[in-house]
């Protein structure tokens, strides 16, 4: 239940605490009023409401997501919870049961529970081996089309770069993905070409006119430089569109040299960074049984050289993660816990909201006069009562009008479970 009932009508919502940085002033948490007229953000008072010292940020952007894996864990469960278990099962999960309405349900169940916990863009990974392809990118486009004006869905092809070839079936799907307006992607990682494997990508991506998006060094093996690789590619070729890179796990795993070198890089190329913390250490190091490589992105140290440093939500019920909900509150208190965001720079908070919108090309999020009144405000009125709890009872307005939050029931997706 929402902590609050706003009335409806031009509304001015007093005794808010806003995060500084999301309102481009210096300091931590500050007070602000926010007039909310005509679906907008404005600068005409309206009714007073109290919200009594309650935080507001603009509506999440989560831009790392796995929308058609999701909730599959119930007929799919991670065997044992590793990476390679993930891959097999997934693999396995894709082959047998992925049609279009297995595929459209599942999507549209994940994103009815983004849309409740104030998520307004998102950027989502679609296994595209053929013949997946075929089946899921019509699927999203339909699905894209159905959610317009609730959240503004993008969506990247995701192959391993073994796949990734200047003719062949590569082409192909490159092609499906400029028709459908998406992001060329695909997974990095060790072998003997991946060079030219990166450069041939590049070049597919620059001649359609794609950004890219990468999934490179999910592993804690320190020989793993995928992420070193791309960003030589970029430098070399001049690619001038948006580069996203996720995970990088083996960063944290190298000698601080190494590292250093290729996080100079990083910068110098403008890559931009997301990392996903909480896949990324259910599946970490768990043949060890008490686990001890948490290797999570060094997201401090690229965000000193400039990177725009973002986190996301990931996979979600599925074998690469068996919890989640697409709730970026549940990523931020997560992430502030795991990578110590606490007790240094002010503007973590940008990881979650300005800085994924930017990485995406989305339009920015803004609480200046003039913008979408889309807004998440919690009863917390500091950041140790927002961590400490869910915030389940949060508030979430679109367009300056408190949408229903109910969150749909995982019974609903109890006929594509069953199994022969």
């Amino acid at each position: 239940m929402d902590f609050m009932t706003l009335p409806d009508g031009p509304l001015t919502l007093q005794n808010l605490t806003v995060p500084a940085c999301l309102i481009g002033t210096p300091g931590d948490l500050v007070p602000i009023d926010l007039h909310l007229r005509e679906g907008k953000i404005s600068d005409q008072p309206g009714r007073p409401v109290d919200l009594k010292g309650a935080m507001v940020f603009p509506a999440f952007t989560d831009m790392h997501t796995h929308l058609d894996k999701g909730h599959i864990w119930p007929r799919a469960a991670n065997p044992d919870g590793s990476f390679e278990g993930a891959l097999r099962t997934a693999a396995s999960d894709r082959q047998t049961h992925w049609d279009a309405d297995d595929v459209s349900a599942r999507m549209d169940f994940a994103l009815r529970c983004a849309y409740a916990h104030g998520t307004r863009a998102m950027r989502t990974h679609i296994d595209s081996i053929p013949p997946q392809d075929r089946i899921s990118w019509p699927v999203l486009q339909e699905v894209r089309a159905s959610w317009k004006g609730r959240i503004d869905l993008q969506a990247a092809c995701l192959v391993g770069c073994e796949a990734v070839e200047r003719d062949g079936s590569f082409v192909q799907i490159a092609d499906l993905v400029a028709q459908a307006g998406g992001v060329l992607g695909m997974v990095a990682y060790p072998v003997p070409d991946l060079s030219d494997r990166i450069r041939a990508f590049l070049d597919l991506a620059w001649d359609r006119g794609l950004d890219v998006d990468f999934h490179v060094d999910e592993t804690l093996d320190p020989t793993s430089e995928a992420l070193r690789m791309v960003a030589q590619a970029v430098l070399e070729t001049g690619f001038e569109n948006r580069v996203v890179v996720g995970h990088l796990c083996s960063l944290s795993m190298q000698a601080e040299d190494r590292a250093t070198e290729t996080m100079d890089l990083v910068a110098s190329a403008g890559v931009h960074v997301v990392s996903l913390p909480m896949c990324n250490l259910y599946l970490q190091d768990r043949q060890h049984g008490t686990p001890r490589m948490r290797g999570i992105a060094p997201v401090h140290e690229l965000k000193a050289r400039g990177v725009n440093v973002s986190f996301a939500s990931d996979n979600t019920r599925d074998p690469f993660y068996a919890y989640g909900d697409l709730d970026m509150i549940e990523v931020m208190r997560e992430a502030t816990r795991i990578g110590h965001l606490d007790h240094s720079a002010e503007d973590w908070v940008e990881a979650f909201t300005t800085n994924p919108a930017r990485a995406c090309g989305f339009e920015l999020p803004s609480l200046k006069p003039g913008a979408s009144a889309d807004l998440v405000i919690c009863r917390a009125r500091s950041w140790t009562e927002l961590f400490a709890r869910p915030q389940s009872d949060r508030i979430v307005l679109r367009d300056a009008v408190q949408i229903e939050r109910a969150l749909p029931d995982y019974a609903e997706l109890d006929h594509l479970m069953r199994t022969p």
